[in-house]
């Protein structure tokens, strides 16, 4: 614990109540109500963990589950590490995949970690928050130190995780410098002195390790292990992930935050209420309810939760900008809220090919018939010739509609 003079007027029981609502593990519950009570008793703050590698330049909005977590406890008066692994990312953290992730370069490594640093503090408390960096520490430490880390933990207890055991068992390799991974971010925690670290559910095995290695290492007291749900990304099947490009990021435009979300399904979006909103469960499950007799209309809700996402990251006056500029393309114009959006290369192609390539039109021949019956709109203009090149260069998007129903969105890779 460190010492603070802006501890929150909360009971202990009040703490523990927010804290532990929407956690998925809590390990141990009875840890935390001691660790809680002790820092409202002495008013000190406790130290409060959360590692992010910087694999990608931006965060998305998944990420923000558990930020938004890491916020109820400064607002508890506690203090966070947020911890940039810039070390660890060197390794390469195969959680959920099922084959080695590549690592990735020390420029890399240095650009993301400059982003992150910025882009946390759009949820964050800056006061109560310490970026640290985990290769001050890990890149100090000599080989016999690692053979000593490496000494804490079995083979057998390393397949114990869910992907070592899968790949294990599929004959996928596992090389040996993946169970450093692990180990290394439960030394953080050692050297830390962390008293909760946060993660996703797919962090419970490795945060679960740093709990024992402060053991191993001599510490009295060991972490509490509080994990919360991985948010599925706008496909609504998958873990949101910028490798499947199902997410967003709190960097996008207003424009893009709001067009996605209204891509989302309507099971999807109740879900990202009760994840990335501060509606309680009782609200959550009174919309639901009115949603299922008629009373509110999905698109509505669907409205609401892109404006508080806008807001969170952006302002009221963009949220509200974003959605007459969304009913001004869409509504006014008669274009439907979900519209498939396809990845192409940049490129030259001709528009009865594209059409044809993307299911627009069953074949060329259709696709110049319909031309011909200036029944093709390209970014909502008439297609007058059946020979037309389109140039798509890099980061460019277009909307092709073919006929009265059929539309796609283009993004240039």
């Amino acid at each position: 614990m460190t010492s603070s003079a802006m501890m929150s007027s909360a009971t202990p029981q009040e703490q523990f109540d927010e804290l532990k609502r929407g956690a998925v593990d809590l390990l141990l519950e009875s840890d935390l109500r001691h660790k809680i009570e002790r820092s409202f008793r002495e008013k000190k703050s406790l130290l409060i963990k959360l590692g992010a590698d910087p694999t990608r330049p931006d965060l998305h909005i998944g990420h923000t589950v558990v930020l938004n977590k890491l916020r109820q406890f400064q607002k508890f008066g506690h203090h966070v590490h947020f911890l940039i692994g810039d070390f660890t990312a060197m390794i390469g953290d195969p959680t959920g995949k099922n084959e080695t992730r590549p690592p990735l370069s020390p420029e890399e490594i240095e650009a993301n970690s400059q982003t992150y640093a910025a882009q946390i503090f759009k949820v964050l408390d800056p006061e109560k928050t310490q970026i640290v960096y985990n290769s001050h520490w890990l890149g100090q430490l000599r080989p016999a130190d690692f053979i000593r880390l490496s000494a804490q933990y079995t083979v057998a207890r390393m397949l114990e995780r869910d992907d070592f055991t899968k790949r294990f068992q599929s004959q996928v390799p596992i090389s040996i410098h993946e169970f450093l991974y692990p180990l290394c971010q439960g030394y953080d925690s050692v050297h830390l002195k962390s008293d909760v670290e946060l993660g996703g559910t797919d962090q419970r095995f490795n945060l679960l390790v740093g709990r024992e290695l402060q053991k191993s290492y001599g510490l009295k007291e060991q972490q509490v292990v509080l994990t919360v749900p991985i948010l599925e990304g706008i496909d609504g099947v998958n873990k949101m992930s910028k490798s499947l490009d199902n997410y967003i990021s709190i960097v996008d435009s207003p424009r893009e935050m709001f067009g996605k979300t209204m891509r989302i399904s309507d099971p999807l979006m109740i879900r990202w209420y009760e994840l990335l909103t501060d509606l309680t469960g009782p609200e959550v499950e009174t919309m639901k309810r009115k949603m299922s007799s008629g009373e509110l209309h999905p698109r509505g809700l669907k409205v609401e939760l892109a404006k508080k996402l806008i807001e969170r990251f952006h302002s009221h006056a963009a949220a509200h900008a974003a959605e007459e500029e969304f009913n001004r393309m869409f509504v006014e114009k008669g274009l439907p809220d979900e519209i498939p959006l396809h990845e192409l290369a940049a490129g030259e192609v001709g528009i009865c090919q594209l059409l044809t390539q993307l299911g627009l039109t069953s074949s060329n021949g259709e696709a110049r018939r319909l031309i011909q019956g200036r029944g093709v709109e390209l970014n909502q203009e008439k297609v007058e010739d059946e020979k037309m090149k389109i140039k798509l260069d890099s980061g460019t998007t277009w909307l092709l509609k073919a006929g009265k129903r059929k539309f796609a969105r283009i993004k240039v890779r």
